[in-house]
């Protein structure tokens, strides 16, 4: 696709009205050379300013404009007025924003932007990966635009320091690495979050969920219950936390603690915590662990952990046992059996030396449910598992499926999964618990009245 298509592109997407007249043939190398041109000028010029966390956006885009202005003076490039003013335009959004994947930033059905360097560049919808024509200029381009979305929540990447995690504005998830430790040059990944965070509604129309699940979940955060969510990655293991937080009520204390802050709820009294990267001189670190100690000491009526992935699972099960009910959390995992196996482990990496008996009794004690997820070869995202800890029988954690996916439906003509998540037929032990809050939760929800064999085959108590 040649430049001068691609501009016309960013502009419809974006909204803004398309120049009719953009040069094309020999022209768009010579707008594309005074684009880069433009654009290098003015790195120069600006340097470390672009970054300055002291100036307001404003300030700066009032100071990229005046040497804009002059670096485009300097050029002779036979363009008329409206060809230099979209130009302009561009360059601006370029080096105060994310350059060619603004677009896609924008866009509501993507939900992941991959940059395999500059001259590679994916994006993820409806499950699906789609190579891109966007390009960045150059290596140093795409640099520029890491760097700065690093800046912006103070943090850096370097040699020195080749990886991070950061975000956008937004709340989007970034994750970048440079050289030496990407070979082929910058990658940069991007999660997108939905501009408006999905409510449970939006769940269940996309088929996340069913009604009854819904009903389920919203009971047993009420209700106190140690909720973990789990799945691999990019199943929706976050936007279910945001879900199922949304439920927690509007009186109670809320902490949340995650690597990068991606959460967004919507209760007035909630505090957040961030962990932090060492800086330059390998100090200063904070990790999540840190956090969910410190949190313990902050009058928390709910803790909420982003995700749980090392030795701070130990302080997250002591806190669920130690009168910090209600807590949630999500784990990456294949299944809820595979869970209890990985919260084992991460426990191990704590540095404490514990039995293994002594490490399950306190996951059985702690975890009361696991909402597990899973992206289907459709590219939906559904929960397939809600499994129950019972307790211990011997050496080994019991769970029981209270629901079940069920695959045996078929797809549609699209391809498209037809099942829904069905109740097992079992009765869970937390209903009893839930009834000491005056929670009631009625037996047809579990299938535990009639319980016929149905087409899954899966059906009666155990």
């Amino acid at each position: 696709m040649k430049l001068n298509e691609r501009l016309r592109q960013a502009e419809e997407k974006s909204g803004r009205p398309t120049l009719d007249g953009e040069p094309s043939g020999k022209s768009a190398d010579l707008y594309a050379g005074l684009k880069q041109r433009a654009q290098e000028a003015l790195f120069v010029k600006l340097g470390p300013r672009l970054y300055d966390a002291s100036l307001s956006e404003e300030d700066l885009q009032e100071i990229v404009a005046t040497e804009l202005d002059l670096a485009m003076e300097d050029e002779a490039a036979p363009f008329s007025a409206e060809e230099r003013k979209a130009l302009a335009r561009q360059i601006r959004e370029d080096i105060l924003g994310y350059g060619p994947i603004h677009m896609f930033l924008e866009d509501d059905s993507i939900t992941e932007i991959m940059v395999n360097a500059e001259e590679l560049i994916y994006v993820e919808r409806d499950g699906k990966l789609i190579e891109t024509e966007a390009r960045f200029a150059s290596r140093q381009h795409l640099r520029r635009v890491i760097d700065r979305i690093v800046a912006q929540v103070g943090r850096r990447i370097d040699e020195s320091s080749p990886m991070v995690d950061a975000r956008l504005p937004d709340g989007s998830r970034v994750n970048a690495v440079i050289p030496p430790l990407s070979v082929d040059g910058p990658v940069l990944t991007i999660r997108v979050f939905a501009k408006e965070p999905f409510q449970v509604e939006d769940l269940i129309e996309m088929g996340t969920m069913s009604p009854e699940v819904a009903g389920l979940i919203q009971s047993v955060v009420e209700g106190k219950l140690n909720v973990l969510v789990t799945g691999g990655t990019g199943t929706g293991k976050t936007t279910m936390l945001n879900v199922l937080s949304g439920f927690i009520p509007n009186d109670e204390r809320i902490v949340t603690i995650e690597d990068a802050v991606e959460l967004q709820l919507h209760q007035r009294h909630v505090i957040r915590l961030e962990s932090r990267p060492p800086n330059v001189e390998g100090r200063g670190e904070v990790k999540i662990r840190d956090l969910v100690r410190n949190a313990l000491r902050m009058r928390p009526d709910r803790i909420v952990v982003g995700e749980v992935r090392g030795g701070e699972a130990l302080d997250m099960l002591q806190a669920m046992n130690t009168g910090h009910e209600g807590s949630l959390s999500t784990v990456h995992s294949n299944s809820p059996r595979d869970t209890l196996s990985r919260l084992e482990t991460m426990v191990l990496m704590a540095g404490v030396d514990l039995p293994a008996r002594a490490i399950r009794e306190q996951i059985a004690s702690a975890v009361d449910l696991i909402v597990h997820l899973s992206r289907l070869r459709d590219g939906s995202r559904r929960i397939v598992q809600i499994s129950e800890v019972v307790g211990m029988e011997g050496e080994t954690i019991t769970i029981q499926d209270v629901f079940r996916f069920d695959y045996s439906a078929g797809r549609d003509e699209d391809g498209r999964f037809l099942g829904q998540i069905q109740p097992t037929g079992i009765r869970p032990q937390f209903t009893d618990r839930l009834k000491d809050f005056g929670i009631e939760i009625s037996a047809d929800v579990f299938g535990a009245v009639s319980v016929p064999t149905g087409r899954n085959g899966r059906g009666g108590k155990r």
